[in-house]
């Protein structure tokens, strides 16, 4: 049977309009809906709209980096300039202390720094979404496992725990994304945690148990969902973290030795004394690049949370 049509106003050059009458159409619609309502509210915030061209420059510098500056302009055998040389029109950000084109290893390590950033706070999220949700929807030895791990990896200080997984591992690009991931979960898991025993008590959930619905029906079709919002608020702020996860370990040579980054910049800059030297290019581009990253991920956080906030709607 057809979809049953409405005629549409004379100004839509009269086109109808199909109206769902499945369940699931009906859901699909109502979330099309929701994002529509949702972009028009961010489009509305200007720190969210800043932080969001931020974020695009930072990502297309990432992009281009390989075509603007091949690979063999980071070689030390291949540097043009002197080292330390200031800031010149042939070297916009000055050289490094192998004469290497700062600007060129700022654009590389962006590739690294936003990849980290990125992938561990994939990871992140999914262990914490996947814990905090199952230790508030189950019951028994269970949940109450899963609450005691969180509980533990919160009281154990992040940047020790990170040192011991990244020295026993090794040093390379997937062992910081593991170590970041694995050691950053726990405060999205008590955040999913709480808001999953609210969305306990709601009507629909005891619908669904009355009609046989399983507990991975529950937690995929109805939990999830009424979380999800919490979940991409703190997603975005917790990249920002990941960033300076990984500047901090790159910065303690913990970093992928073969590969540049944002934090291995820094480090390389401190042990070849670029402050004795008045090389203050060196320290501050890759610095100035990490904090504005993070302050653009920051505000589109606070932009997503005020929009999704029911309290901050209501005011």
């Amino acid at each position: 049977m057809s979809s049953p049509t409405i005629p549409q106003p004379p100004g839509d050059a009269g086109r109808p309009l199909e109206v769902p009458t499945s369940a699931r159409g009906i859901v699909w619609a109502r979330r099309r809906s929701a994002l529509r309502a949702f972009a028009r509210q961010f489009s509305c915030s200007r720190s969210g709209m800043l932080g969001v061209v931020v974020l695009l420059v930072f990502i297309g510098v990432a992009l281009v980096a390989p075509f603007v500056f091949p690979r063999s302009v980071l070689d030390v055998t291949q540097a043009v300039g002197q080292p330390f040389e200031r800031p010149s029109a042939d070297f916009p950000l000055g050289t490094d202390d192998s004469g290497i084109s700062v600007l060129a290893l700022v654009a590389w390590g962006a590739r690294i720094s936003l990849l980290v950033g990125f992938a561990a706070t994939m990871l992140a999220m999914f262990i914490g979404t996947t814990v905090g949700i199952s230790s508030g929807h189950l019951r028994g030895w269970f949940g109450g496992l899963l609450d005691r791990i969180t509980d533990w990896f919160l009281v154990i200080p992040y940047l020790p725990l990170a040192i011991v997984l990244a020295t026993i591992r090794g040093r390379s690009l997937t062992t910081i994304i593991i170590v970041i991931g694995v050691t950053s979960w726990p405060g999205t898991a008590r955040i999913i945690r709480a808001q999953t025993l609210s969305v306990e008590g709601r009507p629909y959930l005891e619908r669904a148990r009355a009609l046989g619905a399983g507990n991975l029906h529950q937690m995929t079709k109805h939990i999830l969902p009424n979380v999800m919002p919490l979940v991409l608020a703190n997603t975005t702020l917790a990249v920002s973290i990941s960033i300076l996860s990984e500047t901090t370990l790159s910065f303690l040579g913990l970093g992928d030795p073969d590969n540049v980054s944002w934090g291995s910049i820094l480090e390389q800059a401190f042990a070849q004394g670029a402050i004795s030297q008045g090389a203050w290019w060196y320290l501050g581009a890759p610095g100035v690049c990490v904090v504005l990253v993070v302050l653009s991920f920051n505000l589109i956080g606070r932009a997503i949370e005020g929009i999704l906030d029911p309290r901050g709607q209501a005011a």
